[in-house]
């Protein structure tokens, strides 16, 4: 039997898939504020102006660093979404406070433009966002109701799960985001890597670790953006991604609140596996906004075997 127009995956929209994921309205409506937001987003990346073409300068705005503008554009729609209490951002050195009534409200952590400074060479760059029930920022990623990432790429895409399988949806011309991909799934290990960090400083255990992936045929794939590589690999379903702890810095790079547990998130849902080496990412206690932990995210098996290199080396 013939479907309904406008019943193909190819043609549901964001807020229709949503209405269908058995989430509360204000869920919904939050996440719709974010997939909103990044519109105006992809027009700064693009054109480094604040209105989205044909509109006014929405918030009257001078010229800013990209990231910057980034974050102002998603802060000002996550306080006047009516359904946030706290907001932690990358680019913020506090939690900024929205309201102090946190009763069927959220907290959300995000990184507004993470790999800003490739948008000058004209490489892919994204947003990560996590969503915390209530107004508690600072507790395991695991407790997460909901994380996305949007990748401003040679198409917009946007990767985004409520607990209930990943899926991708892909701005059209109209700039509305329609379902490309359905419960995405992670093989059980990949043959690509992407390494992170400048390897004359990786660990003894780590350098073996990246022997090992190429002795087995791994290929190098890393474009010194968290978003496309996490992106290639869950979109890929195999592969690694790891920065892990240098030398010079035991808790690698990357910040837990607005990278890690975020993708943590995501890759978990569609059946992968991330760990600083010895806990999963996301039964890490974040102390603070700063905190960062060396990760490695990807496939079951590939992170699995992280351990027996680790050998209790981890931080």
């Amino acid at each position: 039997m013939g479907k309904e127009p406008g019943s193909t995956k190819f043609q549901v929209d964001f807020r229709r898939h949503l209405r269908q994921q058995n989430i509360s309205d204000n869920l919904v409506h939050l996440l719709c504020e974010i997939a909103e937001a990044s519109k105006y987003v992809i027009n700064a990346v693009r054109t480094g102006d604040l209105g989205v073409a044909g509109t006014s300068n929405l918030y009257g705005e001078e010229q800013l660093a990209l990231d910057v503008l980034s974050d102002r554009i998603l802060r000002k729609r996550l306080m006047h979404s009516g359904v946030v209490c706290n907001i932690a951002s990358e680019e913020m050195d506090e939690i900024f406070q929205v309201t102090s009534n946190p009763q069927g409200m959220f907290s959300v952590a995000y990184d507004p433009l993470d790999g800003s400074s490739l948008v000058d060479v004209n490489l892919a760059v994204g947003t990560i966002v996590g969503i915390y029930q209530g107004d508690n920022l600072l507790q395991p990623g695991r407790t997460m109701v909901g994380a996305m990432y949007i990748l401003y790429g040679p198409r917009v895409s946007m990767v985004y799960s409520v607990g209930k399988g990943v899926y991708e949806f892909t701005m059209n011309h109209l700039m509305e985001y329609t379902l490309t991909r359905e419960n995405v799934q992670m093989k059980p290990f990949g043959d690509i890597y992407s390494p992170g960090g400048l390897r004359k400083k990786y660990t003894p255990e780590n350098e073996a670790y990246i022997r090992y992936l190429e002795d087995k045929g791994a290929k190098l794939r890393y474009s010194g953006g968290f978003v496309p590589d996490i992106n290639q690999v869950l979109m890929k379903g195999k592969g690694i991604f790891m920065y892990p702890a240098l030398n010079d810095a035991p808790n690698g790079k990357l910040r837990l609140l607005f990278e890690l547990n975020p993708m943590a998130y995501l890759i978990e849902q569609a059946g992968g596996a991330a760990t600083n080496g010895c806990v999963p990412i996301l039964d890490l206690q974040p102390e603070g906004l700063d905190q960062r932990a060396p990760v490695y995210i990807g496939c079951t098996e590939d992170v699995a075997k992280v351990t027996d290199f680790l050998n209790g080396a981890c931080a």
